[in-house]
Parts: structure tokens; C-alpha cells; sequence
């Protein structure tokens, strides 16, 4: 059975559809207008065809390469190019069929081509569907860092079609649990309390599970982007985890750790600090830690290898958080209960990464 979760934000309000079999709903969505499908090459093989067959003849595809660098200023130019060859107008709409990097991408394509086209959200991994497809974030990244260039601007809609998550990767599946598990530390105890209940049935990909822990995320989402569209100030409590998770990322190169892969790393960072300087409960921060390993994220196994803490210290410098030179962090005092970015003074930086290097990376 399908649910909806609406984003209400007047006139560019939309609904986000999930479910089993939401990949039929792809013809009212694009509303008889012609246009691309962009996706991955990985995607294509498995839903290129079957989303295309579902469109009229006005339609086609560009196929992208897989992976977080085609998430680049050389990939967004050239699906520009290849949009204006094939002559799309203000009328035109994308539909963008993969997981972050093809969201993001095509949304941030969207956002720029004429100044502004329709496109809807056909989300592929499960990292997707609960985050990255949500809330109208689009952009690339630079050789500076992750998505420093980008847009605001809301899809028409929606489409997270669960049946897609039976021929998603293991690691794939795990990187997603990632941002679950964050929604539920920052945000709903009781959430984390549900997924600690269903931990086993989620794992076996059961669909009444993923549909109401999708469903779930996507409720918490859209009360966050309702109350601030353009992370002016409380949209930026999402981004738990995610100050250590993108200088991972940065430092490595976006190659060996996958997004969510990252964000867990990120999160026991950031709730040592959390004991530190909010009193967290450290039992609590047990739990995080047991949860994520039970969705395939133990902290020993995703470490990477030969990372200095000066690299990552300057990648943080670096994020688009940082404000006068401080790097900031959303940090928790309780479970479920985040509050927005605070700077950790530099030489308590400075210790706490160093410290992290040594016992977790063992650098």
C-alpha cells in the first residue's frame, strides 16, 4: 500500500509517493510533457528501459557515468549541452532515476538550464529516497569541497518506488541506513527506538518495513524543510554527522568511502563531543554505535587507511558550515535532540581529531 508525505511550501508544494510499484505513477507525474531522463549507467541497466517505455516518443535518456565524480562542474556542464541539443524548452521536465549523485546533479541542471526547469525525483538507492531526493537541494561538487555550488529548487515530485530497493547493493543499502539511523539520534528517539525493533526485518528488506521507515524519514524531512526551506537556520540540524562525514569524503579523494559511509563515521565523532560539551548520555552513544554495526556499519570496518588529521582538520576548514574560520557541528545533548551548528574551539578540535585518528583509524 502506498503512502504520501506532503511538502508544504505553497506554491511549489509537492507530494513525495511511496511505495511498491511507484514507478507507474511516472506518466501523471510529468503531466504529458516531454523531456530526459537522466540516470547512471549502473540504473540504466536495471530501470533505463523500463522508465523510458512507461513515456511517450517526446522522450530519452542521458546516461551518466557512476559514482560521486560525475557529480562535478564538467558533468553538469556537459548534460547542459546535451539538453540544449535536443532543443528542451521551459516546457521541457527532467526526471532524475538514481540515487544522490544523479539527484543532485540533474536537480542542480534543472535549476540552471533557462533558468529553471520542471523535474521530478525518481530515486534509486535508499540514501535517496530518505534524504538527498527531499527537500529541493541540488548542486555539485568542487575541488574545494562537496556541494559548493548548487540551488535551491523543489521537484514537481516524488516517486520512491521500494520494489527498486530488492536489486540494491548490500554496501548501498548500509550507506542509506546511515542517514536513517541520523534522523533518529538528531531528531525521534522514538524512531531509533522503532529501528532498534525492526532492526532485523529492515535488514532482510522486508516492504512494510522500508515503506514506513522511508515514509518515516520523509515525514521528519518535510516538517524540517517546511520550517526552513533554505537552511537559514534550524534545516542545518539535518546535517548531523556530516561535518567529519564530508572531509572524509574530501580527503579521500570521493572515492573508497561511499556518502553514508562517511555520515557514519561522522556521528560517533560528533557525539564524543556531544559528552563533552552537552552532557549526552555516553550509554546512549553505545546504542548509535550497535545500531549502525547492526546495519552494516561498523566503525573498525569503514576506516580508511593512510589518512593524516590534518587533512581532514583543513577539508573541514573547508565546508560550507565553517562560519569565520570556525568549524562547526550539530551536536545533541539527548537522543533525539539536536540543536544547530556550534563551533568546538580549535585546539578541543585540534585533540578530539587527533585522538579520533589514532584509536579509530589507528593513525
Amino acid at each position: 500500500m502506498a503512502c504520501e508525505v506532503k511538502i508544504p511550501l505553497g506554491e511549489r508544494s509537492y507530494s513525495i509517493w511511496i511505495g511498491a510499484g511507484m514507478l507507474s505513477r511516472l506518466p501523471e507525474a510529468v503531466g504529458g510533457c516531454h523531456g530526459r531522463v537522466v540516470t547512471d549507467v549502473h540504473v540504466d541497466a536495471f530501470y533505463g528501459d523500463n522508465v523510458l517505455n512507461r513515456l511517450d516518443k517526446g522522450w530519452g535518456k542521458v546516461v551518466l557515468p557512476a559514482g560521486e565524480p560525475s557529480k562535478s562542474a564538467a558533468h553538469w556542464s556537459d548534460l547542459l549541452e546535451k539538453l540544449a541539443a535536443a532543443r528542451l524548452d521551459r516546457t521541457s521536465v527532467l526526471v532524475a532515476l538514481g540515487g544522490g549523485v544523479v539527484g543532485d546533479l540533474t536537480g542542480f541542471a534543472a535549476a540552471t538550464y533557462m533558468r529553471g526547469l520542471r523535474f521530478v525525483q525518481v530515486p534509486t538507492s535508499l540514501l535517496a529516497m530518505v534524504d538527498s531526493s527531499v527537500g529541493g537541494k541540488t548542486g555539485i561538487n568542487l575541488r574545494a569541497g562537496k556541494n559548493l555550488a548548487g540551488a535551491f529548487h523543489q521537484p514537481m515530485a516524488v516517486l520512491a518506488d521500494t520494489d527498486v530497493l530488492a536489486t540494491l547493493p548490500a554496501r548501498e543499502f548500509a550507506a542509506g541506513m546511515a542517514e536513517v539511523v541520523k534522523y533518529g539520534v538528531a531528531l525521534d528517539a522514538d524512531f531509533f527506538a522503532w529501528l532498534e525493533e525492526h532492526a532485523d526485518a529492515i535488514q532482510a528488506r522486508d516492504p512494510a518495513a522500508l515503506e514506513r521507515m522511508v515514509a518515516r524519514c520523509c515525514e521528519i524531512k518535510a516538517g524540517v524543510v517546511a520550517r526552513d526551506e533554505r537552511e537559514g537556520g534550524w534545516r542545518a540540524v539535518l546535517n548531523f554527522g556530516h561535518t567529519l562525514g564530508h572531509a572524509l569524503e574530501q580527503a579521500t579523494g570521493y572515492s573508497g568511502l561511499l556518502h553514508g559511509e562517511a555520515v557514519a563515521l561522522g556521528m560517533p565523532f560528533a557525539l564524543a563531543w556531544s559528552i563533552e560539551a552537552k552532557g549526552f548520555d555516553p550509554k546512549e552513544a553505545g546504542r548509535v554505535v550497535f545500531l549502525l554495526a547492526k546495519f552494516g556499519l561498523n566503525i573498525a570496518a569503514l576506516k580508511p587507511k593512510n589518512l593524516d588529521w590534518r587533512a581532514l582538520r583543513a577539508a573541514m576548514g573547508r565546508d560550507k558550515k565553517a562560519a569565520a574560520g570556525a568549524v562547526r557541528f550539530v551536536l545533541c545533548d539527548r537522543l533525539g535532540h539536536a540543536g544547530l551548528p556550534e563551533a568546538i574551539p580549535a585546539d578541543d578540535l585540534d585533540a578530539l581529531l587527533k585522538g579520533w585518528c589514532q584509536d579509530v583509524l589507528g593513525q
